[in-house]
């Protein structure tokens, strides 16, 4: 621990070395996601929005939806709550987007780039950092709807395997939100930015409607290849029955991709903008 600390802490105006090996990156990233999970504990008024949003969601499109869909609002619970953990993985990211932009207008990242670390320690540490996030709203999430009558119907280790898939896409879909808070002009505009693939994605999915037939040709072709219906499909599966068939596959692949594709685009964009 005393390493870790001394790395990071000691501010140096050389360049970092030209080679830090994955392990000390790793290392790296881990303490400064331990700095963004403190700045919580200081600022819990920042995840007001991350505790309420799940239960909006799930009372909101529970007694809205659950006559029409399912025919009672238990029957619909059951399809419903699987689903709203896709959508809430993706929505839970776009704070994190705010919150880095926020830190290259304070001059935070400066500082991070006068240190012998690793260049990309600040963004994963960024990144790792907001698991606490994703925690708080998973937990929220199955705590309310528990309350309200769901139960799982698999075994724990399936369960387990629901809401590990889950947070791999959703470390996955972080990098998208990293991006925009690196492109973004202002903390203002990152969520404007954020909405904009955030609501297609999950509203035009399978995560509140099953059954995809009744729609329009075009919109039942996205969700099939729509990533985040591949997700709730998996996490319904594997909470309350049913073929998991390819979708953990379709959705390890989907996160796979977008880190592929965004965290270089990140670290190029991290420095031209820190």
């Amino acid at each position: 621990m005393t390493t870790i600390t001394t790395d990071v802490r000691r501010v140096s105006t050389a360049e970092p070395p030209a080679r830090i090996s994955p392990r000390r990156t790793l290392r790296h990233g881990l303490t400064l996601a331990w700095r963004n999970i403190a700045q919580l504990k200081h600022s819990p008024e920042k995840l007001l929005d991350t505790t309420l949003m799940p239960i909006v969601f799930l009372l909101l499109f529970l007694y809205v939806f659950g006559g029409a869909v399912s025919g009672s609002t238990h029957e619909y619970l059951q399809q419903l709550l699987p689903g709203l953990v896709a959508q809430m993985a993706m929505f839970a990211t776009m704070g994190l987007g705010t919150a880095l932009n926020e830190d290259i207008h304070k001059g935070v990242f400066d500082r991070f780039r006068s240190l012998p670390i690793a260049r990309s320690a600040p963004l994963i540490g960024t990144v790792l950092g907001d698991t606490v996030r994703f925690i708080i709203v998973m937990t929220v999430l199955v705590s309310f709807g528990s309350i309200l009558g769901f139960r799982f119907h698999t075994d724990p280790l399936s369960v387990l395997g629901a809401f590990a898939l889950a947070y791999v896409f959703y470390l996955a879909v972080c990098w998208i939100s990293v991006l925009v808070g690196l492109v973004a002009p202002s903390p203002d505009t990152v969520q404007g930015f954020s909405f904009l693939w955030v609501m297609p994605l999950t509203f035009g999915s399978s995560v509140l409607v099953p059954d995809t037939s009744t729609m329009p040709g075009w919109l039942e072709a996205w969700t099939k290849v729509n990533p985040v219906s591949h997700l709730a499909s998996a996490v319904r599966a594997l909470t309350v029955g049913g073929p998991v068939g390819n979708h953990v596959w379709f959705t390890l692949a989907w996160a796979a991709g977008i880190v592929i594709v965004t965290f270089p685009l990140a670290m190029r964009m991290y420095s031209r903008r820190a």
